[in-house]
């Protein structure tokens, strides 16, 4: 006995941003590259490294915003492309990936450049630090509201969903994409306060390790944000098995139905923001009402398709 059965929901596709979230990227990307140009014209006239060295840090986060961008717009094009057979939400997650991996490699110049600062001091001028480091506080922030209120949004739109179909939201729903440009955004304004407090403490202590320390410090949370996100993207990305509630439920759903067969090998996988696929692979005594199995795996909103095969047991 050798039975295949492969079931898909047909309920749309896995993926599709918000147009409103897309516009508030744009207008962080907006504000970024205005700041950002502000800088780099203004240390070019005034003659000063400082706000130069600021200036095309702020690059940076331009290029992330814009990485995010074109993550949407590529997912937004290939949607219905069937030569995606889960549809192209990964896409996205390859774009928060890709910023992660920036965003940990920005941390690890930051941390190689305080640690030369440390070793070989060189003066501050501290009151124009200060106002450069303000400026792009304000930015970031104002970048990180717009950012954070798609963020929430989505979060909390997944729990709700999630809580009507009696769901797990540990996680589902979220964004990464856009979860690591609103963690990038973040990290900078983390990174900006805490330069502000270096400066001020440093001066009026005659610190001036202060500033460098503090910098390692902030470039160090940035790394440890980044690396999680890393984590949580690079697993989608390589199909990683998520051990979580839904594999359990699957397992006792099979345990309950079918009760003359057991789980020879089952494969749990994301395929979008809420959305998982599953391969159950079935040792059987005698018949199994694969229908009838079918039926109860896609009363699980999340689970968007699912492929059931029979073996002879042993």
């Amino acid at each position: 006995m050798h039975v295949h059965q492969d079931i898909h929901r047909h309920d749309g596709p896995s993926t599709g941003t918000p147009l409103h979230t897309e516009r508030q990227v744009k207008k962080a990307l907006v504000l970024t590259v205005l700041v950002m140009a502000a800088q780099i014209v203004g240390g070019t006239v005034l003659n000063s490294m400082a706000l130069l060295a600021n200036g095309w840090h702020m690059s940076s986060h331009a290029l992330i915003l814009g990485l995010s961008l074109v993550a949407y717009a590529i997912a937004r094009r290939h949607a219905s492309d069937a030569r995606f057979a889960f549809g192209p939400w990964k896409i996205e997650v390859l774009g928060g990936y890709t910023s992660a991996l920036l965003m940990f490699c920005i941390a690890i110049s930051m941390i190689f450049e305080s640690v030369q600062r440390l070793v070989t001091p060189e003066p501050i001028h501290v009151r124009e630090a200060m106002i450069i480091t303000v400026i792009g506080l304000a930015a970031n922030l104002v970048c990180a509201w717009w950012l954070r209120d798609q963020h929430d949004h989505a979060a909390s739109g997944a729990h709700a969903h999630e809580a009507t179909a009696h769901r797990h939201p540990a996680a589902g729903g979220k964004d990464l994409n856009l979860r690591a440009a609103y963690l990038h955004v973040l990290s900078d304004a983390t990174t900006s306060m805490l330069a502000l407090f270096a400066l001020g403490a440093g001066t009026l202590l005659n610190l001036a390790w202060l500033d460098p320390a503090v910098g390692i410090i902030g470039a160090l949370i940035v790394a440890s944000w980044a690396l999680k996100l890393l984590g949580k993207t690079a697993g989608i990305l390589l199909d990683a098995d998520p051990d979580g509630p839904l594999a359990g439920e699957i397992r006792q759903l099979v345990h309950d139905e079918a009760c003359n067969a057991s789980i020879h090998k089952m494969q749990v996988w994301r395929v979008g923001r809420s959305h998982h696929a599953c391969s159950i692979c079935l040792a059987a005594q005698g018949e199994v009402d694969i229908n009838n199995l079918k039926a109860l795996l896609l009363q699980n909103q999340r689970i968007k398709f699912a492929s059931i095969e029979l073996v002879p047991a042993l």
